[in-house]
C-alpha cells in the first residue's frame, strides 16, 4: 500500500490529503456543532421547565388546593391537563417532605419524589437534569410559598432527555446535509488545484521534488554569511537562518510571499541600505547587537532590460542579493587591543619619566643635597601614588582598576587634568569586561581628545552604584564629562561616520558605545560634553539565552556630546 501511494504524483497526493482534511475538518464541525446544539436544547428545555414551574407555584388554584384535605384529587387533573398543554413529560407537585401529589404515572402518587429539594425548601427556585422513575430528565424546582413566606409545597417540572433528543435529530440531519456539501465543495477545490499543481510541476515526482529542495536548503543554510534576496520593488524574498540571527528577525521556515521592508522590524542602518537601488562595497552598519560589514549586489536580466529599452525604459533591474558579515568580535578585539596599546604607552612614558626623576635624585645626593633629594622623591611619590591608592582602595572591578590607571597616566602625560570620583567602596560587577572596555574607554578616549584643545584641559569621570529603574535592582553609573564645549552634531552624534574630528577613521566609537549599552539593556543621557551610562546590574547576573528577542533599543536623550 506505501509503497503504491509512494508512487502518486504530488497533485494526486495533495488531492488525497485535502479530501481527507476537508473530511476530518467537516466531521469535527458536526460533532462540535451537535455538542452546541444539545447544549441549546437543555438550556431551552430547563428554561421551559422553569417557567412551567414558577407559574404553577404561583397559581391561586394550586393554593387552594393545597389546602383541602385531599390535594391530589383536585391538582391531578390539573397537572394532566398542563403537561398536555404546555409539553412537558411531568409536573410533579409534592409535599415538602418529597411526598408527591401529582404525576405522569397515577400509581407514583403518594410516594417520595427523587430529586434534590434542598433549594427549593430554603425559597430558591433552580434546574437540575436528574435521574428519576421517567429517567433521566431536565427539570425545574420551585417553592410554593405562603402569605407567611413559609414554603407549604414544591412544583417539579421537567422534560427528559430523550425527548430533547429527538429535537436535537432535526437539528443535526440539517448539519450533516450541510457538512455533506461542504465535502462536496471542498473536494471540488481540490481536484482543480491538484490539476493547477500538476501543470506548473511539470509533473516531476515527489522524491523528484524533495531532492531538489534538499540541495536548495543545504546551500542556503550552509553559507556562513547572512543573504537577504529582494525583488525590484526591494521587497525582502527571501532571507537565511544566518540573517535572520543578524538582523533580529523571526526564521522563515518557507519561502513565503515577498515582505515590504517597512514591515520588518530591521535595524535602522540596515533597513536603509536595503532600500537603496544601488550597488554597495564593504558598508559598516551597526545594529543593537552586531557590527555588520554589508555587500550588495543588484541583479540585472539583459531580456528583461532589452525589453524594457524598446519601450523607453532601459532598467532591467529585477532585484538584489545582500551578504552580511559579522565583524562584533573583530571590532570589540580591536577596541581591546587599542585600550592595551594605550595602557603600554602610558606605562612606557612613566618607567621613562620615572628614570628622569631617579637620575634627578641621584645627582642630587652626589651633589651632597641629600634632604633635597629625600625632599623630591617624597614629593613626586605622593604625586604618582596618590590616584592609585585611591584607585587601589575603592575599586574592587579589576577591568575598570587597570583601564581608569591607564586613562589616568595617559591624561598626566597629555597635560589634562584627571578628576575622578569614586563611592568609599565599589564591589566588583557581573558586567563583561569587554563591555565595560568598549563604553569606559571610549567615553574617556573621546573626553581627552575634546578636552585636549581647551584652554583649561580637563576630564572629569565618576563612578558609582545607583538604584536601576526596575524597583530593588542596582546598576553601575558611569559619568564622563570633558572641559570641551561639545560638538553640534545633536543626537545624531552616535550615528555610525558621526564625529567632529578631522582625522579619517572616526565616528565608530560612539556607535559601539550605544550598541554596548543597548545590549545590556542600560540607558545613555548626553547634558553638552557629559555622558551619563547607566547599566542594569540584575541583566549581567541573568544573561539571556540564545533563542531570547535582543531587547528593544534603549532611549536616548539629551544634546550634542564629543565624537
Amino acid at each position: 500500500m506505501m509503497r503504491w501511494v509512494r508512487g502518486w504524483s504530488i497533485a494526486a497526493k495533495l488531492f488525497a490529503l485535502q479530501l481527507v482534511m476537508i473530511v476530518a475538518l467537516a466531521t469535527i464541525a458536526v460533532l462540535w456543532i451537535w455538542a452546541d446544539a444539545r447544549a441549546d436544547v437543555e438550556r431551552d428545555a430547563a428554561a421551559k421547565s422553569l417557567a412551567v414551574a414558577e407559574t404553577l407555584a404561583a397559581d391561586p388554584f394550586v393554593a387552594v388546593a393545597l389546602g383541602t384535605p385531599h390535594p391530589s384529587e383536585r391538582l391531578q387533573p390539573y397537572a394532566v391537563q398542563v403537561m398536555d398543554d404546555a409539553g412537558v413529560d411531568f409536573v410533579t407537585i409534592m409535599a415538602p417532605d418529597r411526598t408527591r401529589y401529582t404525576h405522569r404515572d397515577p400509581e407514583q402518587i403518594g410516594r417520595e419524589f427523587l430529586g434534590n429539594i434542598d433549594q427549593a425548601l430554603e425559597g430558591h427556585a433552580f434546574t437540575e437534569t436528574y435521574t428519576g422513575t421517567l429517567g433521566p430528565s431536565v427539570r425545574a424546582v420551585v417553592p410554593v410559598v405562603d402569605e407567611a413566606g413559609e414554603v407549604v409545597a414544591l412544583v417539579a417540572v421537567g422534560v427528559t432527555v430523550s425527548n430533547t433528543q429527538v429535537a436535537l435529530g432535526g437539528r443535526i440531519a440539517t448539519v450533516i446535509l450541510g457538512a455533506l456539501a461542504m465535502i462536496g465543495i471542498g473536494a471540488l477545490i481540490a481536484w482543480l488545484l491538484s490539476r493547477y499543481l500538476r501543470r506548473v510541476t511539470w509533473g516531476r515526482g515527489a522524491e523528484e521534488m524533495s531532492r531538489m529542495f534538499s540541495y536548495y536548503e543545504g546551500v542556503l543554510h550552509s553559507i556562513g554569511e547572512g543573504l537577504v534576496l529582494q525583488d525590484r520593488a526591494n521587497r525582502v524574498v527571501l532571507y537565511n537562518d544566518r540573517a535572520a540571527e543578524l538582523l533580529g528577525l523571526p526564521r522563515r521556515t518557507s519561502r513565503g510571499p515577498a515582505v515590504p521592508l517597512d514591515r520588518l522590524p530591521l535595524p535602522p542602518a540596515v533597513a536603509e541600505l536595503l532600500g537603496r537601488n544601488d550597488a554597495v562595497v564593504d558598508e559598516i552598519a551597526i545594529t543593537p547587537t552586531h557590527v555588520l560589514v554589508i555587500d550588495r549586489d543588484v541583479i540585472v536580466s539583459r531580456e528583461r532590460e532589452r525589453s524594457r529599452g524598446r519601450a523607453g525604459d532601459r532598467d532591467g533591474r529585477v532585484g538584489a542579493v545582500t551578504t552580511l558579515r559579522d565583524h562584533t568580535e573583530l571590532q570589540e578585539l580591536t577596541g581591546e587591543l587599542e585600550t592595551m596599546t594605550t595602557l603600554s604607552d602610558a606605562l612606557r612614558s612613566q618607567a621613562h619619566e620615572f628614570a628622569n626623576r631617579l637620575h634627578t635624585i641621584i645627582a642630587l645626593i652626589e651633589l651632597d643635597r641629600a634632604a633635597d633629594a629625600a625632599a623630591l622623591a617624597s614629593s613626586e611619590l605622593a604625586l604618582s601614588q596618590a590616584l592609585a591608592d585611591r584607585l587601589l582602595s575603592a575599586v574592587e572591578e579589576p577591568v575598570l582598576l587597570a583601564l581608569l590607571l591607564g586613562k589616568a597616566a595617559q591624561a598626566s602625560e597629555r597635560g589634562i587634568a584627571f578628576d575622578l570620583e569614586l563611592p568609599e567602596r565599589l564591589e566588583a560587577t557581573p558586567l563583561p569586561a569587554r563591555d565595560l572596555i568598549t563604553i569606559v574607554g571610549n567615553l574617556i578616549d573621546n573626553a581627552l581628545d575634546a578636552a585636549a584643545g581647551t584652554p583649561q584641559p580637563r576630564v572629569e569621570v565618576a563612578v558609582s552604584r545607583a538604584a536601576a529603574h526596575a524597583e530593588g535592582d542596582d546598576a553601575l553609573r558611569i559619568a564622563v564629562g570633558d572641559s570641551g564645549p561639545g560638538p553640534a552634531a545633536g543626537d545624531r552624534v552616535f550615528d555610525l561616520g558621526v564625529t567632529t574630528k578631522h582625522a579619517a577613521g572616526h565616528g565608530i566609537g560612539l556607535a559601539l558605545v550605544r550598541q554596548t549599552v543597548t545590549r545590556l539593556g542600560g540607558t545613555i543621557e548626553v547634558d553638552g560634553s557629559r555622558f551619563e551610562v547607566t547599566l542594569p546590574l540584575a541583566s549581567a547576573r541573568h544573561p539571556r539565552g540564545a533563542e531570547d528577542p535582543a531587547p528593544a533599543p534603549a532611549p536616548l536623550s539629551g544634546g550634542p556630546a564629543n565624537a
